[in-house]
């Protein structure tokens, strides 16, 4: 294969996984200036601040299928980055709580939709070897996105004094800018081309660059055989299994509490006894080992496949989460907290993040892969809008003493555990074309 190509490609769309961690994360900066700003109530804070941007995730999500196949999943992320340009300028100038509530969720529109979008072609445009790495490159980016974003409201702190959170949120402005620019340059779906536009000569340019002029129509027939008995509706019983397994893993997914913990990283950490400005500065550490630990997975998931890191994910949770609850409980030292805060991050990375968009993206068959992948997406953000919007009230309602909460997500990760050693299935080094569940 032409690796050179396919990696250019694959990083392009991704990049809309650094929007994606990005905008997901900035909010975490502007959240308690903006409280004060508009004097909003925990509950009306929880679900048109905090959440609302998810709300919109879900829609993008839930839908995110429908320009992916009718469209294409081109011209579907054009669109997701102009959508993330336009709610990077409209938070920046919300002039209420309405208005903004209103540009973040556009904005989680485009979070949702590129979580189907993106994973969809990378996995389209790869292989079975390289197919892990690739679409894990997404997640990368989400993470990287995450770690800018603390390090972008860290730098921003102040500069603007009591508006310092609108060029937060208006910065991202600048890399939507250039995922933009990025995806004109790649080409369409040739899987896409062939099912779904019936344009079998322009795929057959694409698959030539891909394979290097190799034999071309045999990998053409190979997509047209296998998915001529895959056009059923994606809620009929041959895709009960993997309806099943998109669902378990994107619930398991939120249960672990990740979005508790990078949305309201600052506040909690700030419970715990750390001052303003180094809870900001902590948050960048999460960001960094939610980096590191990424790349590792990155690196382990085609050698030693998806099970191996959700085993270490899921173990990882069990004790992070359990000692997290345990500083609260006994209110020992805020860096022990810290400590155990980074574990849970690390095995988040390394395991269900580093899993979940390559998995999901690769258990559906071609015709309904994008189909599929809004069905665990949306899953996966109707969960963490659901636990964001409550999370103030929860706060609120624990006062400085949060560690309950901990030890239900770390239970959660116990049935994470019994799902991965009985349900889930290995799937690495399969084709897409080739896989049986």
């Amino acid at each position: 294969m032409n690796k050179k190509k396919i990696f250019y490609w694959s990083i392009s769309v991704a990049l809309s996984g650094f929007l994606f961690g990005f905008d997901t994360v900035v909010i975490s900066g502007a959240n308690l200036p903006i409280r004060e700003l508009w004097g909003t109530s925990p509950i009306f804070h929880g679900i048109f601040i905090m959440s609302m941007a998810l709300w919109g995730t879900v829609i993008g999500a839930l839908f995110g299928s429908y320009p992916c196949d009718k469209l294409g999943r081109k011209k579907t992320l054009i669109i997701i980055g102009l959508l993330f340009l336009f709610s990077a300028i409209g938070s920046a100038v919300a002039w209420d709580p309405y208005s903004f509530s209103f540009f973040r969720f556009i904005g989680g529109v485009g979070v949702g939709a590129s979580s189907v979008a993106s994973p969809t072609y990378i996995s389209e445009v790869s292989n079975k070897d390289n197919r892990g790495r690739l679409v894990a490159l997404y997640q990368f980016n989400i993470v990287l996105g995450i770690l800018i974003a603390y390090f972008s409201n860290y730098l921003l702190q102040g500069f603007g004094g009591d508006i310092d959170w609108r060029y937060m949120l208006g910065v991202e402005a600048i890399p939507s800018l250039f995922f933009l620019l990025s995806i004109i340059r790649i080409p369409e779906s040739p899987r896409w081309l062939i099912l779904f536009a019936n344009k079998e000569n322009k795929a057959r340019e694409i698959l030539k660059i891909m394979y290097n002029g190799g034999d071309v129509d045999k990998k053409i027939n190979e997509i047209r055989k296998v998915d001529q008995i895959n056009k059923l509706n994606l809620f009929s019983k041959p895709f009960y299994i993997q309806l099943k397994l998109a669902f378990l893993i994107s619930f398991f997914n939120q249960l672990s509490g990740i979005n508790f913990v990078l949305y309201y990283a600052p506040q909690i950490l700030e419970s715990a006894g750390f001052g303003t400005s180094d809870s900001l500065m902590s948050s960048i550490s999460i960001g960094a080992i939610n980096l590191i630990f990424t790349l590792i997975g990155v690196r382990l998931i085609d050698s030693f496949g998806r099970k191996f890191l959700m085993y270490i994910g899921s173990l990882g949770y069990i004790i992070s989460l359990i000692s997290i609850g345990s500083c609260f409980l006994l209110n020992l030292n805020s860096d022990i907290l810290l400590l155990f805060i980074l574990l849970f991050v690390a095995s988040h990375a390394v395991g269900q993040g580093a899993v979940i968009w390559v998995f999901i993206s690769e258990i559906f068959p071609n015709t309904v892969r994008a189909k599929g992948q809004s069905f665990g997406a949306g899953v996966h953000w109707v969960f963490a809008a659901l636990i964001t919007a409550i999370t103030p009230f929860v706060i609120d309602l624990l006062g400085n003493n949060p560690g309950i909460i901990f030890f239900f997500f770390g239970g959660m990760m116990v049935f994470q555990l019994i799902f991965v050693y009985r349900t889930m299935p290995e799937t690495r080094k399969t084709s897409l074309e080739k896989m049986k569940l």
